[in-house]
């Protein structure tokens, strides 16, 4: 699909309602999050995109060509694509706190906002992430991790040295090691080296515009919506409880659900509830 200069890789299967998901990171693609999602295609239209110089959606593009705006503009592009005027929003990790930015800024074309595993909506929260992320992580692990992050070969893109960094960093989330060595293998299927670290670059620059910002904080935005609301979570998430519900609690009528022997990819872990619980809450408006 064309978005100017550049181009999104769009993958839509299914009928019905559309539901358009968001892939997080904000530097990977759609790809670590099927084949379970696209259960949900057996009841609605089901769009996947990635999103701008990431994945199959890279032809070049760097940090300054993305912006959260940009962001927000491209997914209002896939949701006219589909020739709807309302969509509903389902987004993992990242992708909820795009999700967020979108609904508070066009709430008329959301019928529905999913947020799965959802990052943190303030800076506030994001500080609490970031010292639950060192505190499940023993000193050695932490040590690898800073020596991958400065290995020349992680630094050029190389994709075993990037599932060596992942693998560690999401391995205090999932708790069965098959379901890890699969988050980690599909994470980078849509990417070469380059787009790799061209990716890293925007997310730096999307951090940048967003959680790093001290006065950012979507909760006082959120608290105006009146979109009905689904918020899902593992019992093992490794995103702090407190943010998640301090999200859940400003979308007024919004609905909280804990999904047992999850962490941060229930749709992998838990994939027939997590799939029944959205098919459930997602209506034709």
């Amino acid at each position: 699909m064309p978005v100017g200069e550049s181009r999104l890789f769009v993958r839509d299967l299914g009928s019905g309602h559309p539901v358009i998901v968001l892939h997080g990171g904000p530097d990977f693609d759609h790809s670590y999050l099927v084949p379970e999602l696209d259960g949900l295609a057996e009841h609605y239209r089901l769009v996947f995109y990635d999103q701008r110089g990431r994945g199959r959606s890279w032809s070049g593009e760097g940090p300054e060509s993305v912006t959260i705006d940009s962001e927000v503009e491209d997914l209002d592009r896939v949701r006219a694509w589909t020739g709807s005027e309302t969509v509903a929003l389902l987004g993992h990790s990242w992708g909820g706190l795009l999700a967020m930015e979108y609904a508070i800024r066009h709430p008329e074309r959301v019928s529905h906002l999913i947020l799965m595993n959802t990052a943190p909506a303030s800076h506030r929260d994001m500080l609490a992430l970031r010292r639950e992320w060192t505190s499940r992580r023993g000193p050695e692990q932490s040590e690898r991790m800073t020596e991958l992050a400065s290995d020349p070969a992680y630094l050029a893109g190389d994709i075993d040295a990037d599932a060596a960094y992942y693998r560690i960093h999401f391995g205090s989330t999932i708790r069965r090691r098959d379901q890890l060595d699969e988050v980690v293998r599909r994470l980078r299927l849509g990417f070469t080296p380059e787009g790799i670290v061209a990716a890293r670059a925007i997310e730096d620059e999307l951090y940048t515009q967003t959680w790093s910002a001290e006065d950012y904080d979507l909760i006082p935005d959120l608290r105006a919506l009146r979109i009905p609301t689904l918020v899902i979570r593992g019992e093992d998430e490794f995103i702090p409880v407190e943010g998640t519900r301090r999200i859940t609690d400003a979308i007024a009528g919004s609905r909280f659900v804990e999904i047992a022997g999850g962490g941060h990819f229930t749709y992998l872990e838990q994939p027939e509830l997590v799939c029944s619980t959205i098919a459930a809450f997602v209506a034709p408006p």
